[in-house]
């Protein structure tokens, strides 16, 4: 079990890291956060796919062709967090190294973004204290880790239950009952 986790958890870890990093490079240089969110979270769904490789592969390879929706939760899981740590430790690296203006500029965007849709003066002075609260958590690394993970924990688990539930498959108990 422990090498199906590691492979599967490394490999969905380097395809998250590395579309986060991509992408957010993209955004920054191009100066245009529009629908990255819809492809963040597609990047993550693609990522955590490998927890279905990963709990089948278990199933299938060493464990008879059978587990149980407990131990496919359990396997799902710790590929999870191995893939959801190594995008926190991409994220955190990408963003203390090569980005230590990206909140400025989020904050820029979505500031311009509130404007261009015709928020009040009102709904923008309420945004930008909402942004300044977030840009200020941002410069602590806690809040910088439990951001970012709250991002990709609630997909990640979503993925590991739902490749639990179609990958379980009982034993079948071939003993006949003797009367």
């Amino acid at each position: 079990m422990k090498r199906t986790v590691l492979v599967s958890g490394l490999i969905s870890g380097i395809i998250l890291s590395l579309w986060m990093i991509g992408f957010v490079g993209y955004c920054y240089t191009h100066k245009n956060f529009e629908g990255s969110m819809l492809l963040g979270y597609t990047a993550m769904l693609v990522g955590l796919s490998l927890v279905f490789v990963g709990v089948k592969n278990y199933r299938d390879n060493y464990n008879s062709g059978f587990i149980s929706f407990g131990k496919a939760l359990q396997i799902g899981l710790l590929i999870s967090l191995i893939a959801s740590t190594m995008y926190v430790i991409a994220w955190m690296i990408s963003y203390y190294v090569f980005l230590p203006d990206f909140m400025d500029r989020y904050a820029a965007h979505s500031i311009e973004r509130m404007r261009a849709k015709g928020a009040s003066a009102a709904e923008i002075k309420a945004g930008i204290a909402q942004i300044n609260q977030m840009k200020e958590m941002y410069k602590s690394p806690v809040w910088v880790v439990l951001f970012t993970y709250a991002e990709i924990v609630p997909v990640a688990l979503l993925v590991s239950l739902i490749a639990a539930l179609i990958l379980k498959r009982k034993q079948r108990n071939n003993t006949l009952a003797t009367a």
